[in-house]
């Protein structure tokens, strides 16, 4: 168990998504391992560039990261070009980690309307889905309402989901900076996920970049904040307390992909390339 001293206010017997998330990142420290089995990965690793290559890469992260990581993110886009064959992989990682006690949140990006988004919604969140995830990541860009689908049924399950907010991408900035009466789009999504999680339940989590300055305001959550960017993106543990002031480092989850992933293929070292962020990230929140 790592030191996790700084969350120990978290409520780890409370209730949905909420309750789980902090039951693991108490035991397990604050840090998501991104599993993004992107072409370049592979060919470091020493693997083919097919499905093949796909399952050996996925079956070394799940040995290394899914014991150890409270949560783990695989990256939908990198399984989809290979098919029927890629969600096989997929939905054997999922599976695979949430038995070794993993949160998984399923990086599919998803968002439509109505019945498209319900159907999006049973994929990643029911349980009767071979793909069920403990949470998924969502595109509120079709209207944050857009999202009820995923929102009541990811409630109903004790599931989440992320909703993009602020990403790192500087193109990003064009329509989530963009002023929505006196506030941005970007803090519109932040104060409608903040009255989601008035119940207590922080179905609702964000994903805002570590990467730049958000300028948003998002003391209010009572919810998770995925924050991808560390490593190989340019952020450092220090920099998490400087670009989050202002929000609960308790519900703060910084998320490596490749600067982790760069020190495979072999498992005992993938492993300690986590440990040692993850032990820096927690040394940096307190």
């Amino acid at each position: 168990m790592t030191d996790t001293s700084g969350i120990d206010d978290f409520d780890s017997g409370g209730p949905g998504f909420g309750g789980r998330y902090a039951r693991a990142v108490a035991e397990r420290g604050r840090l998501c391992a991104g599993i993004d089995p992107h072409a370049a990965l592979l060919d470091e690793w020493g693997l083919s560039v097919d499905v093949d290559g796909l399952s050996a890469f996925a079956d070394l992260c799940v040995e290394a990261l899914a014991p150890v990581a409270a949560v783990v993110k695989p990256q939908v886009a990198f399984f989809e070009p290979f098919g029927a064959a890629g969600f096989a992989v997929l939905e054997r990682v999922v599976a695979a980690c949430r038995e070794a006690g993993a949160l998984v949140i399923a990086d599919a990006k998803r968002g439509d309307i109505g019945s498209t988004m319900a159907a999006y919604a049973q994929a990643w969140l029911s349980e009767s889905s071979p793909l069920c995830a403990d949470s998924v990541t969502a595109s509120p860009y079709l209207g944050y309402e857009a999202l009820r689908p995923a929102l009541d049924l990811a409630r109903h399950g004790e599931r989440g989901v992320f909703v993009l907010a602020r990403t790192s991408n500087p193109e990003g900035a064009d329509i989530q900076r963009a002023r929505a009466g006196e506030r941005t789009v970007a803090q519109s999504i932040v104060d409608a996920a903040a009255a989601e999680n008035a119940d207590g339940t922080a179905t609702v989590g964000l994903v805002v970049g570590a990467t730049r300055e958000h300028g948003l305001g998002l003391a209010d959550l009572r919810g998770p904040i995925l924050a991808p960017g560390l490593g190989a993106q340019g952020a450092t543990p220090a920099d998490l307390p400087i670009v989050f002031d202002g929000a609960d480092p308790a519900w703060l989850l910084p998320a490596s992909s490749r600067g982790v992933l760069r020190a495979g293929p072999d498992p005992t070292a993938l492993r300690e390339a986590f440990v040692r962020t993850r032990d820096e990230v927690e040394a940096a929140l307190g």
